[in-house]
């Protein structure tokens, strides 16, 4: 308890630490001017998450109401969780700052469930540094924890939902599945897990009642996807409004579509750290395997990183993020060496520039703030 209260405390001031940065206009100093706390406001796809808390997806709504770029067919792109967490503390202060509030508790609920995830596979010590590691790296993950972004949360519940799957409590276990589907479509994917689950276990045991009566439960997670096309249908009179969202949809029907830098979403030639991030997904699901075979925390990251493969999108470090806990873990030693530990000590400074750098220019062009109060 004493060392999950110690990550939550870390979790908390690092993130304040990081905001008070831009409201005391701090990033001026090193060559960003009219870099504001609004600069961390905006920052996408904060604003869209925003525009959906007040107005849901009606573009009678958010048409009169809003002027960002995109067009209103775009916003059923992001799923419904987030928007009605930033609904819910909107109750209690303004828009932007609600937003801030409702990333924040997803951070301090990842910090904790990640924390307890790793402690059913390592000491208590090791689990503690590793959970820390993550409160900073990756560098992108880090900005996600401080700006309006479903991530924190979907990776929480995800993870809390593997976690009661190895204590075998399937309720809870599908419940923050059903639930992490309600922030983000490759939430999915964790149901494809499941699925392949069941269907190893009917091979191994050939009980096809007792398969069925365990992960029957499961069903939640295609039932949140349903619920959730449906209320597109009321909102937008569009069942499909999720792939009607324009040029959203980043998956491909081949593989490493991402170094083809003409597409839409790339516009650049710089892309080598793309396959260093592919190189260490696979590497950990290799790791993972040679130690504890087909078991979830294995099948899980291997089909999250195969669908990577497919995704051609610039940001391939922010769609790969839910593999990152489990890079960790199958890393856990090398990680835990003295060595590691100093090496992130120095590159600290490092990370809090590339995030107030990374921040300062992926603004949205927001010149009245009025709507989102």
């Amino acid at each position: 308890m004493k060392r999950s209260l110690i990550l939550l405390v870390l979790t908390f001031f690092s993130s304040l630490l990081f905001w008070l940065v831009f409201y005391f206009k701090l990033p001026s100093l090193i060559g960003f001017p009219n870099t504001t706390l609004e600069t961390l406001y905006a920052n996408y796809d904060g604003p869209n998450y925003m525009v959906i808390a007040k107005c849901g997806y009606d573009k009678n709504c958010i048409g009169p109401t809003f002027s960002l770029p995109q067009p209103l067919e775009y916003y059923p792109a992001h799923f419904p969780g987030y928007p009605a967490l930033i609904k819910f503390f909107n109750l209690f202060t303004i828009g932007p700052k609600a937003m801030l509030l409702a990333t924040l508790s997803g951070s301090l609920l990842l910090t904790w469930v990640l924390y307890h995830f790793l402690r059913l596979y390592l000491d208590s010590e090791p689990s503690f540094w590793l959970t820390l590691l993550f409160l900073f790296l990756p560098a992108r993950f880090f900005v996600l924890r401080q700006i309006g972004a479903p991530e924190t949360w979907f990776l929480a519940l995800t993870l809390a939902s593997l976690f009661y799957f190895k204590k075998q409590q399937y309720f809870p276990s599908a419940l923050f599945a059903s639930l992490a589907q309600a922030f983000k479509s490759p939430g999915i994917i964790l149901g494809f897990t499941y699925l392949l689950l069941a269907l190893l276990e009917w091979c191994q045991t050939k009980n096809f009642s007792g398969v069925v009566r365990k992960y029957f439960i499961y069903l939640l997670i295609p039932f949140t996807v349903v619920a959730v096309f449906f209320y597109y249908r009321f909102q937008t009179r569009d069942l499909w409004a999720y792939f009607h969202s324009g040029d959203n949809f980043h998956l491909n029907a081949l593989p490493y579509l991402v170094f083809i830098s003409t597409k839409s979403w790339i516009h650049t030639i710089w892309l080598e750290d793309v396959i260093y991030i592919y190189f260490i997904a696979f590497f950990a699901v290799y790791t993972l395997y040679q130690k504890y075979r087909l078991d979830l925390i294995t099948l899980y990251p291997l089909i999250f990183t195969l669908a990577a493969v497919f995704v051609a999108h610039r940001d391939i470090s922010r769609y790969i993020s839910p593999v990152y806990p489990f890079v960790f873990l199958a890393f856990a030693k090398f990680f835990n060496l003295k060595a590691v530990k100093l090496i992130f000590f120095l590159l600290l400074p490092a990370v809090f520039l590339f995030a107030i750098n990374f921040v300062s220019g992926n603004a949205a062009p927001i010149s009245d703030w009025t709507p989102y109060l």
